[in-house]
């Protein structure tokens, strides 16, 4: 029998080497050696994966019998639907739409906006699907999209040419790429129009201001949309200069009221995102019904800075539906109603709308429960899993094989079919039942990034204990008290920067659970006597939340104890959130909706919220995040400002 084990875990072992062997040969592309190693991997309880990896390498060329045998093996299988939507991408890229329409019924995941777009595009050209459903579909997913895509760009296309798509469709691609920050997707909306368009916007991305200046004479039918894109562009790094061009040069008369309006929106945005008191001038020169939903957004955040509650109710009011039904509008378009001596019936009215969100699942529904006079406190646990239910979910093939992977190091892979397997695999994903349990045994491998993420998905059984885990408690709690932080904000960003990934590294080289940047951890070191710090030292748990709550410590401190503000700081840097202080004393709420760096505003609402609900599992006693929040306004202390803190 010893033997026998023995035997079984060499096999096992030499199965993980293969399985990493070929991750490299995927990574590579190395089609030779994925087909070579594959056969070592039979049984192996990833072979699924492995088999994705040979087949996806040479997809372009493989005959269709092989894909099809292929995808019947992994049957099931999450690398059976990722399989697919390859191919099926591939396929509409051919316009073989016979295939494509042999594969289509059986792709479970739904949640390309490109393969939604080539489906779409297949309807209309076989006529079960009338064009004009067709593109309102199609610009929908399109415009939605932030990166380039062939699937909605195909499909676009060929509705343009045939003259069911309008041009402007195109142009609001461009326009919304533009204030993206993203120049190669707006050339590829304009290449659909024109190629030499495309590289009239590639210039003008470069130089936006030349662009308007050379445009002094020539003026053409398409020269206005140029125009109005050189203005986003210009916008951007100089909205004076941008605001100058739109109301001193002769765009003034020759742009459209609609060309016009989304230009003050774009400037209007830019000044509001850098806290310039005529932002709201700016709104003001356009028509909201012309100006997109971010530019509206702006515009109700600038007007909440400057105590103007009718602008923040008519932006709201002019935002597309499915943004007004968003809780961060709707808890604000309670406080509009609530602003200024209401009315019964206003009352009422912001009273219902802040019941529809009042929870404790996030930064609105907290501020909305307090709104609503009501503390916030720990929901009742639900009935914990069954031995079934346990049982049930620990036999599932996909969740077996998301935890082997992250085993082997594996974790994007894993983490992918863990979401797909919960979420995606079934219509609808799985129960509450089902994910209780699935979050249960995530967190007893100690994966809570999956725990908290399945847990989050549950409709009606709120477990808190799930959403808010405490792994090393201990040792946060023993640094936190050492120095007199709470432990339950330590906890609330941890939870936001690594969900308790000991390994997390993020693209800028921040790591750990408290995401430590390496010159950070090195001059926080130095201060508290642990220097000189070694790069392993940063890796080891007890160090790295010493130094992570040490730093946390002295942001709070240099911020006399606003949270709000320190939070942004380790988020985004001390210099910043000291720029960003500055200006009229606000309600917390209003100072953190006013944080121009989309990053760093969900940051700070999500831990912050994330504290109050550790507070409660940790204290038993009800909380109130408006407290955490306070006031925000220009620096009052006589204690000088900690200008080497990084």
């Amino acid at each position: 029998m010893a033997a026998l084990l023995m035997s079984s875990a060499a096999a096992q072992s030499a199965g993980d080497t293969a399985v990493l062997r070929m991750q490299e040969a995927f990574r590579a592309n190395q089609a030779s050696t994925l087909s070579q190693t594959l056969p070592q991997l039979r049984g192996h309880v990833l072979e699924p994966m492995a088999a994705y990896w040979e087949m996806r390498v040479r997809l372009d060329s493989a005959p269709v019998a092989q894909i099809t045998q292929r995808l019947a093996a992994l049957r099931g299988s999450y690398w059976e639907d990722r399989l697919r939507a390859d191919w099926l991408a591939l396929l509409a890229r051919r316009e073989q739409w016979d295939l494509f329409d042999a594969q289509w019924p059986f792709y479970r995941m739904r949640d390309e906006r490109g393969l939604l777009c080539s489906a779409a595009l297949r309807d209309w050209r076989r006529g079960t699907t009338p064009a004009e459903r067709v593109a309102i579909d199609v610009t929908r997913w399109w415009l939605a999209q932030r990166n380039i895509d062939h699937g909605c760009a195909q499909a676009a296309g060929q509705l343009l040419a045939a003259k069911h798509l309008p041009e402007l469709a195109v142009w609001y691609r461009a326009r919304l790429a533009m204030e993206r920050n993203q120049p190669s997707v707006a050339e590829q909306a304009m290449a659909l129009l024109d190629p030499a368009r495309a590289k009239t916007v590639h210039a003008i991305a470069k130089q936006p201001d030349i662009y308007l200046n050379d445009k002094l004479t020539a003026f053409r039918s398409t020269t206005k949309e140029l125009v109005t894109l050189a203005l986003i562009r210009l916008a951007a790094t100089d909205p004076a200069a941008a605001a100058q061009a739109l109301e001193g040069g002769r765009w003034r008369v020759q742009l459209t009221a609609e060309e016009q309006s989304w230009a003050w929106g774009a400037i209007g945005k830019r000044q509001a995102q850098r806290l310039q008191d005529d932002a709201l001038q700016s709104f003001a020169k356009g028509k909201t019904t012309a100006m997109d939903d971010d530019h509206l957004a702006w515009m109700a955040r600038a007007a909440l800075r400057a105590g103007q509650w009718g602008v923040v109710e008519q932006a709201i009011a002019a935002m597309g539906a499915d943004e007004q039904q968003d809780p961060t509008w709707l808890y604000w378009r309670a406080r509009v109603k609530l602003a200024q001596s209401p009315s019964l019936a206003q009352t009422q009215e912001a009273q219902a709308l802040l019941r529809s969100i009042a929870s404790t699942r996030h930064f609105y529904g907290q501020l909305a429960t307090e709104a609503l006079g009501q503390a916030i406190t720990v929901p009742p646990a639900p009935a914990a899993p069954t031995a079934q239910e346990r049982q049930s979910v620990r036999q599932n093939p996909g969740l077996r094989r998301a935890l082997a992977a992250m085993a082997l190091g594996l974790r994007t892979e894993g983490n992918r079919e863990w979401n797909y397997t919960v979420s995606l695999h079934t219509p609808g994903g799985m129960n509450d039942r089902e994910l209780l349990a699935a979050a249960q045994w995530a967190c007893e491998q100690a994966r809570w990034d999956r725990c908290i993420y399945t847990s989050k998905r549950t409709q009606v059984a709120h477990d808190q204990s799930q959403r808010f885990p405490l792994p090393h408690r201990e040792l946060v709690v023993t640094q936190a008290n050492a120095l007199g932080l709470d432990p339950s904000l330590v906890f609330g960003l941890i939870r936001q920067e690594s969900r308790f990934v000991t390994d997390a590294r993020s693209h800028v080289g921040a790591s750990g659970l408290m995401q430590v940047m390496p010159s950070t951890a090195r001059w926080t070191a130095k201060r508290i006597g642990l220097s000189p710090l070694q790069s392993q030292d940063i890796h080891d748990q007890t160090t790295h939340v010493r130094i992570g709550t040490a730093y946390l410590k002295m942001v709070i401190d240099d911020f006399d104890g606003a949270l709000p503000l320190a939070v942004a700081a380790y988020n985004a840097g001390p210099s910043r959130s000291r720029q960003w202080r500055n200006g009229p004393l606000l309600p917390g709420d209003i100072w953190v909706e006013n944080i121009p760096f989309e990053e760093t505003r969900d940051y700070v609402k999500r831990v912050l919220s994330n504290s109050v609900n550790y507070a409660g599992l940790m204290t038993g006693q009800p909380q109130s995040l408006r407290e955490r929040l306070g006031t925000v306004g220009p620096r009052i202390s006589a204690v000088p400002v900690n200008n080497e803190l990084p």
